[in-house]
């Protein structure tokens, strides 16, 4: 399968909303977690199943609901009839090769986010795709495999101290998408190492594997640009949206991690364009390297072409070569082939052809 598109020929020729799931299945089945708090209380449990999301979804508390495991078809439309979440949209969460997107629904605030992971070792980007809804009295996350993404919101909520400002859903909202993108800027940091590290390799031509290395990093940061690029266009649809779930207060948040997903962007065309001029630098400096060999190849054959003239001369079976008949023949012929070679080294010197 492609890694910058996956296959949708499960999907050709369906209606517009069809539920169909596209990508690769990472849990045996879904599991839904609650955390339900307030001020005073928090309550954390795992659910039965996706129709008790509707009790919660009616009480006074901030409630964070979250599905590990987003294959399962009759629960995605289960789900959309309950929050009233429109069929194109969950056909969106469907796709887990779906762009980054902002839907603003009459009744939630729905986000299509990629959750990025580097593996050093493999020099690899990896990415899992995160929807985050965002209703009236709960915030709905879904995320392709179990993991611990979101550990450290847990341990604020857990934190009654850290909690106050966690009640209200669309600023766990807000935390919850920061910590997605505080993420990318890790990744970015830690392939920009890598990249950065190449500069002091560059000019050595002769370590192996260099320009896949720099290749490899290439594609990676391509990788980066397409899961991250788009959420600039998030960011600009929902501060200049006029029915988000977004309080005012909350605002000024939002303006904050527009300005860090512009730097997590400006820091990808950085390094993309860093790793094309090492890509370039060190295309010529092998140019330059094959350019000093065949210079040299060339002086000797320069210095060796007149010499063998010479040889050939005096190397023909004629009988009438009067030089082949004088007593020091042999020595005048060194001493012409010795000045011919002084003088021809010393114009190659003036000339600062080596």
């Amino acid at each position: 399968m492609a890694r910058f598109i996956k296959d949708r020929s499960k999907a050709s020729g369906t209606a517009p909303g069809s539920l169909i799931f596209i990508g690769n299945q990472k849990m045996d089945s879904p599991i839904i977690q609650l955390i339900e708090f307030d001020e005073d209380s928090i309550e954390e449990r795992d659910m039965s199943g996706i129709d008790e999301i509707t009790d919660c979804t009616q009480n006074n508390k901030a409630s964070w609901i979250n599905i590990y495991g987003i294959h399962d078809i009759a629960m995605i439309d289960r789900i959309g009839e309950m929050l009233n979440i429109k069929p194109l949209f969950l056909e969106d969460m469907l796709n887990t090769d779906q762009r980054p997107l902002y839907e603003d629904g009459e009744t939630y605030d729905g986000f299509i986010l990629k959750m990025l992971s580097y593996n050093k070792e493999e020099n690899r980007i990896y990415s899992e795709q995160i929807t985050i809804v965002l209703g009236e009295n709960y915030v709905l996350t879904l995320q392709e495999q179990w993991g611990d993404v979101f550990n450290p919101v847990r341990e604020r909520i857990r934190n009654l101290k850290k909690r106050l400002r966690l009640k209200d859903n669309d600023y766990l909202t807000y935390v919850l998408i920061d910590t997605i993108v505080d993420n990318y800027i890790l990744v970015i940091e830690a392939i920009g190492r890598e990249i950065e590290d190449i500069s002091s390799r560059i000019f050595d031509t002769s370590t192996p594997g260099l320009a896949k290395e720099i290749f490899n990093y290439k594609t990676e940061l391509n990788f980066l640009r397409k899961q991250i690029r788009p959420v600039k266009d998030i960011m600009f649809q929902l501060l200049k949206s006029d029915t988000s779930y977004f309080q005012e207060k909350n605002i000024p948040f939002l303006r904050d991690l527009n300005d860090l997903v512009i730097q997590a962007t400006d820091a990808i065309e950085l390094y993309n364009n860093m790793i094309s001029d090492h890509l370039n630098i060190y295309n010529t400096n092998v140019s330059n390297k094959m350019n000093e060999v065949m210079k040299i190849l060339t002086i000797f054959a320069a210095i060796f072409i007149p010499l063998t003239f010479f040889a050939g001369i005096y190397g023909m079976n004629f009988d009438n070569i009067p030089e082949l008949h004088l007593k020091y023949g042999y020595l005048y012929f060194w001493i012409l082939i010795i000045i011919l070679l002084s003088g021809l080294i010393v114009f190659f010197k003036r000339k600062k052809w080596f």
